[in-house]
């Protein structure tokens, strides 16, 4: 038996918007579903809203989001409830979307795509546990932290 945790997003009328993006800095496929298309009127406030969607790259990258029916939430400004304290990012986030490339430039690339519009938590660079590694929270209020695999050597 083989079972893989997904991370899937909630949003208030911004999963299609997010889902797009994701694809363009990640590649794969994405998949829209919305709540018209499983058959709520078309004159509906959430019939345009996403009931399911994913995106699935060829290298492994999937994230899955929809839309929490009811009113649309604008997204904040990035404010991000974060700090650095005596070396050590301290957060209030109930969660962060982890993504693990093997070298420098492969997760450089996604981060350069995913900072497009985001507040950097922690700038892409050289840490003392990976050849790189760097947190954001990207225009969608997602935060992210991507890092080059290295083995752990106590």
């Amino acid at each position: 038996m083989s079972v893989h945790a997904v991370t899937h997003l909630n949003f208030h009328g911004q999963a299609r918007a997010a889902l797009e993006f994701y694809q363009s800095v990640f590649g794969g496929q994405a998949t829209v579903i919305t709540y018209g298309d499983f058959g709520m009127p078309a004159a509906a406030p959430d019939a345009a809203k996403v009931v399911y969607g994913e995106v699935v790259a060829d290298n492994g990258f999937r994230v899955m989001a929809y839309d929490v029916p009811g009113e649309t939430v604008p997204v904040a400004e990035a404010a991000v409830t974060t700090r650095r304290e005596h070396g050590t990012t301290v957060t209030a986030e109930p969660f962060f979307v982890s993504v693990r490339g093997e070298t420098v430039e492969e997760v450089g690339a996604l981060w350069q795509g995913l900072a497009a519009g985001a507040a950097v938590i922690e700038e892409y660079g050289p840490a003392q546990w990976a050849p790189a590694f760097g947190m954001l929270r990207d225009r969608f209020g997602v935060t992210w932290i991507l890092d080059v695999a290295a083995e752990y050597a106590p």
